[in-house]
């Protein structure tokens, strides 16, 4: 665990304890809390999903206290898995869910026998009052500990594909924020076919992803020594390549553009005419076809970028068949476009550790966060256009989608929008899913 996992209670006990002259009672105080919120998201990560709920602080009175968060949480992820998208949606759903639900989810029995669910002022209460970023930890934790990331040892044997995680973010559309503006996140996703959120932060409004990057990655809830991770333009940034391989013990794979002038020019001016391509796939699917091909070298002396092994250059051909339609006619007709687009990279990755086939994939694996997780959310479950608008419960709402999604691929299935559609009147279906008996 990481120290920045940490809540805002906890760094304000601190803050108080230091400015009562006791700086080693403070530090011991924060080194505490900083344990236990690690215990906390461990257990999250290795117990079920009721568990993770419950390592969640709970903003409440425990006074008068009738459902447990763990059970409003457990309905309100249940109700983002059946498609529901607005908190009354979410709220309604609730009221009606089950019996058997009901009983999985622990709800307590009334003076009738009958199971009760939490009403929907009590949703809106805790959805109002509750901490997005606890929320977002617990649940990355969990979709980490499911996913089985762990440290990879070092390769010996030869170059093998290693664990990725991609880093990129989305602005919520859909909301605004206490300062008017759109709330952004920056969030850490796994690469492949099964590729879930583990991490996510919020940006705030006179900052961008930048500094918010090394916060992202130390407070990750796994090991990640060893892993690959993969980041857009923005990112090529010294500070987070040492970050990444001297502190995380990891590697990266970077892409250079002119936002790194410097650098973009110095792999610009290298002889690529004479680097033979290493590697290339073609893919043809939706009316297109498209080749890629890349060509890897050993990095340059004196690049100047911190612990850089290899540099590429990935370039894209693509073929794609559309209707057009001329001007001042009503007739289409078919027309064949060429695009072509060249992107150079730096990677900490050895030829030993990764051959051009890998790199390759790395770097196509990067866009799984763009088109497995927020596409998703916004196609499937209308998030731009969601009327969850203020406090806390749009970013809540982001959660539960991630959650669902993440559940949805681990469970296997492949379909998103077709799984919901089947889960919506499967009570079973929905109970396997959420791993709940």
């Amino acid at each position: 665990m990481r120290a920045q996992c940490v809540s805002s209670a906890a760094v304000a006990a601190a803050g108080q304890a230091a400015d009562g002259g006791d700086g080693e009672q403070a530090a011991d105080a924060a080194v505490a809390v900083l344990v236990a919120r690690a215990v906390a998201l461990r257990r999250a990560g290795q117990g079920g999903l009721l568990e993770c709920f419950a390592s969640v602080p709970d903003p409440r009175d425990r006074r008068g206290i009738r459902h447990s968060l763990a059970t409003i949480l457990g309905l309100c992820a249940a109700a983002v898995l059946t498609g529901c998208v607005l908190m009354v949606e979410v709220t309604a759903w609730v009221t009606a869910a089950d019996e058997q639900v009901l009983t999985a989810m622990g709800c307590r029995r009334g003076r009738d026998g009958r199971l009760q669910p939490p009403c929907g002022d009590t949703i809106e209460r805790v959805m109002a009052a509750l901490g997005a970023q606890g929320l977002a930890d617990g649940v990355g934790a969990y979709l980490a500990g499911q996913a089985g990331i762990e440290a990879t040892p070092a390769l010996i044997a030869g170059p093998a594909l290693l664990p990725a995680i991609a880093v990129d973010g989305k602005a919520i559309r859909g909301a605004i924020g206490s300062d008017g503006l759109i709330p952004y996140l920056l969030a850490a996703a796994t690469h492949g076919p099964a590729s879930v959120v583990i991490a996510e932060r919020l940006i705030g409004a006179k900052t961008n992803e930048v500094p918010e990057f090394a916060p992202l990655l130390r407070s990750l809830p796994v090991p990640v020594g060893g892993c690959v991770f993969t980041m857009d333009a923005a990112h090529t940034v010294r500070a987070h390549a040492r970050l990444i391989t001297e502190d995380l013990f990891a590697h990266y794979v970077m892409i250079v553009k002119q936002n790194q002038k410097g650098l973009f020019d110095k792999l610009n001016s290298l002889d690529w005419a004479s680097v033979p391509i290493s590697h290339h796939t073609i893919e043809t699917g939706h009316g297109r076809r498209e080749k890629r091909t890349i060509q890897v070298i050993d990095a340059p002396a004196g690049l100047g970028f911190p612990h850089a092994a290899q540099v590429f250059l990935v370039e894209r051909y693509t073929t794609r068949t559309m209707r057009k339609r001329t001007k001042g006619s009503r007739k289409y007709k078919k027309v064949t476009v060429h695009t072509a687009v060249a992107v150079l990279g730096i990677t900490s990755l050895s030829a030993r550790e990764a051959a051009p086939e890998h790199l390759a994939t790395y770097v196509r694996g990067h866009w799984s966060i763009e088109n497995k997780i927020h596409w998703v959310r916004d196609v499937t479950f209308r998030e731009d256009a969601s009327q969850v608008k203020t406090a806390a419960r749009p970013r809540i709402m982001v959660t539960l989608r991630n959650l669902a999604i993440g559940l949805i691929r681990q469970a296997g299935h492949t379909k998103i929008a077709a799984t919901i559609r089947q889960i919506r009147n499967n009570p079973p279906l929905l109970l396997t899913i959420l791993g709940l008996p």
